[in-house]
């Protein structure tokens, strides 16, 4: 299954765009995590919708931005509040999300 979704880097952001499924999920981890330790900085606007493995590639690229002292996420595709949601990650997709007042 081809995936739609593609990324590029321009300076210390992320720009993701198309869906982000299991396929963009096995497509596009390898070169992100290698380039993961530029980013500070996750744009979403052009993301179209995503399922939990894309939600899953989101997380981690969410912690790699924390990790790096940044974290800025722009950008809400289709599901993702429900699946983030579903799964208890904050905003920042972060999942030691508080669940206090669920």
């Amino acid at each position: 299954m081809a995936s739609d979704a593609s990324a590029r880097i321009e300076g210390d952001a992320l720009f993701l765009a198309g869906t982000l499924d299991r396929a963009a999920a096995v497509t596009l981890w390898p070169q992100l995590a290698r380039q993961a330790g530029q980013l500070r900085r996750l744009d979403l606007h052009a993301v179209e919708r995503v399922d939990s493995a894309g939600v899953a590639l989101l997380a981690e690229l969410a912690a790699r931005l924390r990790g790096n002292g940044g974290g800025a996420i722009t950008g809400t595709p289709a599901r993702l509040d429900e699946l983030r949601a579903a799964y208890r990650l904050s905003p920042s997709l972060d999942f030691n999300a508080s669940t206090a007042g669920s």
